[in-house]
């Protein structure tokens, strides 16, 4: 990134120019536009509506504008950039897409708040004779011409007291020099072609009939808000056992803090507890979502509420509100958040039942309304109505998130925020990042794309995804380029491999290369993923007729034998571990809008890479990873892969070193290579292009 134009201040952002700058205010009145004198259009990054764009910090954020004018002459586009802080910086854009008028530039935003931008586009004078005196002296048409206009430009240039005085002499120097009779237009066209001269002028061009955007707003969250490795567990089940009278019972905040090493060393930095508050009596739901619970069964967390209190309560198995500041602590010692379920829905013995009927649904019996998801009906949970007294139960909501956040939790995962109203949580969550700028809110939503492109920008930092189902290589091509660059200025996918209440088919028929596939696929192509636990354990033994495990947890506590699974080699955390590993270690990897997809010849054979140029690395070194997978789980493949080598800055047909960071094995590659995957072995590699030292 060019330092000159990073240090430029807002009192040096116009250069002189030959002739006035004319806004569109400036226009005749007779003859008003909206466009102005060069037009621009499609700004990006922007969000729908009304809403702003955001990004997270170290995020590299393409700014893409589309500009031209009218005739000949060559233009140039700016983005003037102002930091929440008020530092401002210029940076110059490049014209990627020339047929189609598309200039852009990369920039790593690195503070959070609201950053504005604008746009400018301008006739570049320096550019426009260079181009044509280039052509015009060549062939020995006004060359004369051509060359007093060059010397008029870079005296011009050299006029200006901010150039530093060594640059000005060359430009006079150079200008003399397209002036003087005894330098013959050869030597002449050697100044025009100047690379130093050249380099001058384009970093504080010589600009004209420049046209400004309105200002746009981008906001920068932190990093957490875009990046992290997600594990889910439920507390009462670690550490729950079964006493010598044959009943269960429940763990507790101290015993689950027991597996908090375990999260940890498998790399993971997010931990998700589902619903912590007391479980309704009535209706409570058995095993297997059975309509009756026996005796001791614990009942759906997401049932919120009982005698024993609601959404501001610890369910008195799981331990007190200090002992659940206390598990906090203990995995913010591991470099783990806790991220909480933020479920808004009641059991039937909720307090807020009794307390406040206005914020349920009263059908014409006088009953009150079950949740249902026709013709499924869930006979443990009241939904909540927000049209009856929006502004008590809205209330009533801040005051709960503000209570959790005081007991240190920022990151909240919201069950079904989809079946609220979207002006809701527009509100809640402007509400509390305007008093708490960190916290993070993921939606869990799986519902049709309006919907959930609607909460990502009416304010949640994250939102579950289509991912869980598409495992085809077309399939994931088409979804991952479209979170990466269609939806990426608004919508940031977690790429969650399993739920509680998910379990694909590809799971349950892929063996342990589908978990290990789909879990490679979530790590490296996207920044956020999640795992919900027993996935290292190649739990995949469905509920006939239900997308989702036999004896779900949601249910029932669950008795898992994690060292007997790793002495027996029947676990997928080491793989795990280095899929966090080489997430941690690879910038690229932490990016969400620089994914590129390539080719092979074999429709189950997919190939992306992730790329990050050195000037938005600790150390100046580019980063690039190229993932090529197997994406069938029952059958070795092989094929020709066909890679796009210049985005990494290799050209087609030279060669390079990659390294299989899973496997530590090297080879020379070039735009085509033959690779070989069997499933069952090593269905992926992930390599890492060395650079030349």
């Amino acid at each position: 990134m060019d330092t000159t134009e990073q240090s430029v201040t807002s009192s040096s952002w116009r250069s002189a120019t030959a002739l006035p700058n004319r806004s569109i205010e400036q226009w005749p009145t007779s003859f008003p536009t909206l466009v102005g004198r060069i037009p621009t259009s499609v700004l990006h990054p922007s969000a729908p509506g009304r809403y702003r764009p955001k990004a997270f910090v170290g995020e590299v954020v393409p700014f893409m504008v589309t500009a031209f004018r009218d005739g000949h002459d060559l233009i140039g586009v700016h983005l003037r950039l102002q930091a929440p802080s008020g530092d401002t910086s210029l940076h110059r854009l490049e014209h990627t897409a020339p047929g189609l008028d598309r200039w852009s530039c990369d920039v790593e935003l690195r503070e959070p708040g609201v950053w504005q931008f604008h746009f400018e586009s301008f006739t570049d004078d320096f550019a426009t004779w260079r181009h044509a005196a280039a052509l015009k002296i060549a062939a020995g048409v006004d060359s004369e011409l051509m060359r007093e206009t060059g010397a008029l430009l870079l005296l011009r240039a050299a006029a200006e007291s901010t150039r530093p005085t060594a640059e000005r002499r060359t430009l006079k120097k150079a200008a003399a020099s397209l002036r003087d009779d005894t330098v013959d237009d050869a030597a002449a066209l050697d100044l025009v072609g100047d690379a130093q001269i050249a380099a001058f002028l384009r970093a504080r061009p010589l600009q004209s009939l420049s046209t400004l955007t309105e200002q746009s707003t981008i906001i920068v969250e932190r990093e957490r808000a875009g990046v992290g490795a997600w594990y889910e567990f439920f507390p009462r089940s670690e550490g729950a056992f079964i006493d010598n009278d044959g009943a269960v019972h429940s763990g507790t905040f101290a015993t689950a803090a027991k597996r908090l090493p375990a999260v940890a060393d498998m790399g993971f930095d997010v931990l998700y507890l589902p619903p912590i508050h007391p479980i309704g009596h009535r209706n409570r739901k058995g095993k297997n979502n059975s309509l009756t619970a026996a005796a001791g069964e614990p009942g759906s967390p997401w049932a919120i509420g009982s005698a024993d209190g609601g959404h501001d309560s610890v369910h008195p198995d799981l331990g007190t509100l200090e002992d659940f500041r206390e598990f906090v602590s203990a995995a913010r010692e591991y470099g783990i958040e806790v991220a909480l379920d933020l479920a808004l829905q009641a059991a039937p013995d909720h307090p807020w039942v009794a307390a406040h009927p206005e914020w349920f649904t009263t059908l014409p019996d006088g009953t009150i309304a079950y949740a249902e998801n026709p013709p499924k009906k869930y006979q443990d949970i009241y939904p909540l109505n927000f049209d009856i007294d929006p502004d008590g139960l809205s209330a009533e909501v801040l005051r709960v998130v503000r209570l959790w956040i005081s007991q240190g939790v920022q990151i909240f995962r919201v069950d079904n925020p989809h079946t609220k109203p979207l002006q809701f949580w527009e509100w809640l969550i402007a509400r509390v990042n305007d008093e708490f700028p960190d916290v993070v809110f993921l939606a869990e939503a799986f519902s049709r794309p309006a919907i959930m492109q609607g909460l990502a920008t009416a304010g949640f930092q994250q939102s579950y995804s289509y991912f869980t189902w598409r495992n085809t290589k077309q399939e994931l091509e088409e979804f991952l380029g479209e979170v990466s660059h269609e939806t990426a200025d608004f919508m940031r996918p977690n790429l969650f491999v399993n739920t509680p209440d998910i379990l694909t088919e590809y799971l349950q028929y892929g063996g342990r290369p589908g978990f290990q596939i789909r879990a490679a696929v979530a790590a490296t192509a996207a920044p956020s993923y999640g795992v919900y636990a027993g996935f290292e354990l190649f739990e995949n033994v469905a509920r006939p007729g239900a997308e989702e495990n036999i004896d779900n947890e949601k249910y029932e506590y669950k008795f898992r034998d994690w060292e007997a699974a790793a002495a027996a080699d029947d676990s997928l955390a080491p793989f795990i571990r280095k899929l966090n590993e080489i997430r941690a270690a690879h910038p690229a990897l932490r990016q969400l809008r620089n994914f590129s997809a390539h080719w092979s010849d074999d429709d189950a054979i997919l190939v992306y890479s992730k790329h990050i140029d050195g000037a938005f690395t600790e150390d100046g070194r580019s980063d690039t990873i190229i993932v090529v997978v197997n994406v069938d789980p029952h059958s070795a493949r092989q094929t020709t892969v066909h890679l796009d080598t210049r985005i990494w800055g290799v050209s087609p047909g030279d060669t390079f070193d990659v390294e299989d960071l899973v496997t530590g094995a090297r080879w020379a590659w070039s735009d085509h290579n033959f690779v070989r995957l069997d499933a069952f072995n090593e269905p992926v590699h992930i390599l890492h292009v060395k650079e030349n030292s």
